[in-house]
This record gives structure tokens, C-alpha cells and sequence, in this order.
């Protein structure tokens, strides 16, 4: 497994921050760009029809950077080669018969494919935002001739085939939450936030200065977090080719990935005493030993614990008090059980009393309610407790 990591210049950034279709072409332009990249450099596939290629990738769209800025960009982990389908030849229901898949490796994907890769798409991209109307065509003309035009690609993490511990650690990242709890940090009333990289911070000068922590009071975190939010009803990790949920050589992909059964056969030292238990005489063949059938698991068969165990790397069988391993005992869903089992334990099996809402604080001459006759209504708290306002109110709405 390859990781390819795509990043576009900030002007091209806005549009894909706020228009989805923008943000699904760009994916498409890149995964056709690393399609043609995967066979051209597959030198088994090289007399093979591109029509019966197929390349397999999970895309991971990245709305966010290291400092919780946006930033609009691509992870996609696609497997390094392409997959042949091959026509099973002498099947009566070629239909009813699963498709036979052959893989090509790829090869000699060296810093001059990358940077060829990197050329097709800044042409490309900048050609398909030009067709839409995005910018002009003058300005992507300029933009080729750049020498740093912003366009970015990297492929320096490659996984060996059988490292999944490596593959679970690049899926965990390139699937990783905007920010990190480990990073966060309080001092006095302030947030302080540890960047993974130096980020510029407005200064004096034009081109600011380099910083690596961020102080944030509690609402800033919270406009910054808000803002990194993605749109509603969208897929941020996308499946492509082989892997994709729909696709009919998905099963015959997945087959390949199956660890061969090894097959150990015990042989006992060479001795000439024929008929002693457990010793073959010479010139006889050695019997395979059966090993019995490993029964088959489905994966909703797995056990919650050490699922959630995986994912929040929290063990939930293990009392916290002992550590020792707790078990279920039953599942208890009757609500009148519920409540003496919080009785007895000496929780408050009733909810709390929800206080109703108070009325907005009254200032001088705030604004004193009126109803009925002209008969004001005293608030039921204190007036002096009221802090006044530090500055002038202005009501007034801007549209």
C-alpha cells in the first residue's frame, strides 16, 4: 500500500472548501492521474487492455492542517499495482461464476513518476477549474509557469504487503479527528495547543513569526473546531476501485489477502526397526498428518470489548478499581430493577430537577417589562447583583 498525499494551492483551496463539486472533481482528476501512474509502471500489465485494469484506493479527505487551520487535501492509500480480470475460459454461466483476478506489481515509482504526477495534475486540475469558469484562463496560464505553484504530491509511505501493524498505523492516521486531546493543554484561563508543525503567526513584519504552540481562550478553540466542521451528509473516506463496496471483483480481491496454510509435517529420526509405533520404515512415503478445519468467524461474531478496546485503546471488562476482569452477568432493561439496583449502590435513581429559565438581567433602564395595565413586574433577584454592562449596547441589526 501506497500513500499518495495531494495539496493545491490556497487559491484553489476556497472553491473546494465551499463547493462539493469542486471537491469531487479534483478527487476524480487524482485518482485517474494515479491509475494511469499505476500501469504504466506495472511491466506485467504492459500488453493488457486498460479497459480490464482496475487499481484499488481508500480516499481520505482532509478539511483540516496541523494547527487547526483549514486546509483543504487529499490522503489516498491505494494498493502499489493494478489488478487484471481475467475471463474464465470453459464455464458454462460465465455469469454465476466469480471473475479470476490477476495482480501486476508496480515498479520504479521513483521521484521523476512523482514529479511527472505532480505536472499532469497542476495542468489538469487547472484546466478543469478554467472549463468550469473558476478562474481565468490567463491566470492558470500563469500559474503553470510558476516555479513553486503550490501543487504538491508525496508518496514517500509505502507498506510491505504483510506489515499490517504498519498499514493499521497509516489508516489510523490518514483517518485521525481534526485535532488531538494529548496536544491540548490549560494555563490559567487560557488554551494552549501544541502544533505538530511551526505555523506563522501574525506580526510586526509581513511575513510574521514562526510558532509552535497556540493560545486560545475557550470560545476561539471552540469557533476554530466549529469551523473545521464537514458539510452534512458527505463521506469523508471514499472506496475506489476493487475495494469499492459495490464493485463485482471486490470479493475476489479481498480472497487474495488470505494467509496461505502452512502445513508442517513431523518426522521422526531414521531408524531400521520396522513395525515400532510411530517410525516409518525407508522408501515409504510419509503420510500428511489432517489438521482440523479452522471453523470459519464472521466478523459481527468478534467481541464488542476488544473492538472498542481497539479503537479507544480502553479495555471495558477491567474494573477500575481492582483491574481485575469483570464479566456480564445479565442485561437489565426493566425500569423498576434499574432503580434498586441505583438504590442500592447509592446513586439517585430520580433525574434532577431542571431550574426553569430565568429573564435576561435587567440593567438601568434596560428595559422594564410592562404588562397588563401599566403593572411592572418585579424580578424575583437581586438588582445590585447584576453586573452593568462595560460598554453601550447596540441593538441595531446589520443585514
Amino acid at each position: 500500500m501506497r500513500q499518495w498525499v495531494l495539496s493545491v494551492p490556497k487559491r484553489l483551496r476556497y472553491f473546494m472548501q465551499r463547493d462539493g463539486a469542486v471537491l469531487n472533481m479534483v478527487l476524480r482528476i487524482f485518482l485517474r492521474v494515479i491509475a494511469q501512474s499505476l500501469q504504466d509502471h506495472c511491466a506485467g500489465a504492459a500488453q493488457v487492455d486498460k479497459a480490464a485494469l482496475h487499481i484499488g484506493a481508500i480516499a481520505f479527505i482532509h478539511r483540516f492542517g496541523s494547527s487547526l487551520n483549514g486546509h483543504v487535501h487529499f490522503h489516498v492509500c491505494a494498493v502499489d499495482g493494478v489488478f487484471e480480470e481475467v475471463a474464465v475460459a470453459g464455464e458454462a454461466d460465465a455469469q454465476s461464476s466469480s471473475p479470476s483476478i490477476v495482480f501486476h506489481p508496480a515498479s520504479a515509482i521513483d521521484e521523476a513518476a512523482v514529479a511527472q504526477v505532480q505536472a499532469d495534475l497542476r495542468r489538469r486540475i487547472l484546466r478543469a477549474f478554467v472549463g468550469r469558469g473558476l478562474i481565468e484562463k490567463t491566470d492558470a496560464k500563469e500559474m503553470l509557469g510558476y516555479q513553486h505553484s503550490g501543487f504538491s504530491v508525496d508518496t514517500g509511505v509505502c507498506i510491505e504487503a504483510h506489515d499490517r501493524a504498519a498499514l493499521e498505523r497509516l489508516l489510523r492516521y490518514c483517518a485521525r479527528p481534526p485535532f488531538a486531546m494529548d496536544r491540548l493543554r490549560k494555563e490559567g484561563a487560557a488554551l494552549v495547543y501544541r502544533c505538530a508543525k511551526q505555523h506563522s503567526e501574525p506580526g510586526s513584519d509581513k511575513r510574521g513569526t514562526k510558532a509552535d504552540e497556540l493560545h486560545l481562550t475557550p470560545l476561539e478553540l471552540i469557533a476554530r473546531i466549529a469551523a473545521l466542521v464537514p458539510p452534512p451528509r458527505t463521506h469523508r473516506h471514499r472506496y475506489f476501485g476493487v475495494l469499492a463496496p459495490n464493485s463485482p471483483l471486490r470479493a475476489a480481491v479481498t480472497a487474495l489477502a488470505q494467509p496461505a496454510k502452512q502445513v508442517v509435517v513431523q518426522t521422526e529420526p531414521a531408524t531400521t526397526g520396522a513395525g515400532v509405533p510411530g517410525v516409518v520404515p525407508l522408501g515409504h512415503a510419509i503420510p500428511p498428518t489432517p489438521e482440523p478445519a479452522t471453523p470459519k468467524r464472521s466478523k459481527a461474531h468478534y467481541l464488542w470489548a476488544v473492538l472498542i478496546a481497539r479503537i479507544y485503546e480502553v479495555f471495558p471488562l477491567l474494573c477500575p478499581l481492582c483491574g481485575g476482569q469483570m464479566r456480564l452477568i445479565a442485561f437489565i432493561t426493566e425500569g423498576s430493577q434499574i432503580r434498586k439496583i441505583l438504590d442500592h449502590i447509592g446513586v439517585d435513581s430520580e433525574p434532577p430537577q431542571i431550574s426553569p429559565a430565568r429573564g435576561p438581567p435587567l440593567w438601568d433602564d434596560g428595559g422594564d417589562a410592562q404588562t397588563g395595565e401599566g403593572v411592572h413586574i418585579e424580578p424575583d433577584w437581586d438588582l445590585a447583583a447584576q453586573p452593568a454592562p462595560d460598554y453601550e449596547v447596540d441593538q441595531r441589526v446589520n443585514w
